[in-house]
């Protein structure tokens, strides 16, 4: 059995699982989960993740929840396939470079620009009105996050060093919705930040990734 992933293409946590496939050029298919209907909430969904959240990865018998556990999952079972996106080539400082960005991402990065984009950009798509108010409140928490790499990035070209690794990937569905907002000069003002981004989604998997999301 080839892998299965569950999600929608507008989901960003199914996109971060989307652009790891793409770069590491895997066969997949993408199982389209219907969330307007409740179908994240039946039975058969549940028994994939009983939090029914997407995505879910399928992989023979291995079912695993969680974009980022998805991720990690992904890089490492198929660490030969396509560039090695842990820097296992790297010293024990390189790896554990990987590791805190990947952390940082989830824990500093993902909280204030998951309630940015949703307030500026989500909110009109299911009709709903956004808040000006959260949304300044919001871009100043990410503008603080951005102020720190903004100066990580002044002396290396990816998050983790030397070498595009998960922890810059991992960034990249929200950072692209971002752009899409009324708040993208919170990366274009903040000259590392934006050449980091430039480069990044100038890869060819990722402009694979990103013609695909419905926006």
């Amino acid at each position: 059995m080839g892998l299965k992933v569950y999600g929608l293409p507008l989901s960003t946590n199914t996109v971060r699982v989307l652009a790891l496939l793409k770069e590491k050029d895997l066969d997949y298919e993408l199982v389209p989960v219907d969330l307007p209907t409740g179908a994240h909430k039946q039975p058969s969904f549940l028994a994939l993740n009983p939090f029914g959240q997407i995505p879910v990865l399928e992989d023979g018998d291995i079912v695993l929840f969680d974009s980022r556990g998805i991720n990690r999952y992904i890089a490492s079972k198929y660490k030969e396939t396509g560039p090695d996106l842990l820097w296992s080539a790297g010293g024990p400082a390189e790896s554990a470079a990987v590791e805190v960005w990947l952390s940082l991402e989830s824990q500093q990065f993902a909280p204030p620009i998951e309630e940015l984009v949703f307030e500026a950009l989500i909110k009109p798509i299911i009709g709903q009105i956004t808040d000006p108010t959260a949304v300044e409140k919001h871009a100043e928490k990410l503008g603080k996050v951005l102020d720190v790499y903004e100066a990580h990035l002044a002396k290396n070209k990816y998050l983790a060093g030397r070498e595009f690794t998960l922890a810059d990937l991992n960034h990249m569905p929200y950072a692209y919705y971002l752009m899409k907002t009324s708040k993208a000069d919170l990366v274009t003002c903040r000259p590392h930040v934006l050449a980091w981004w430039e480069d990044i989604s100038a890869r060819p998997a990722w402009k694979k990734t990103a013609a695909s999301i419905p926006l």
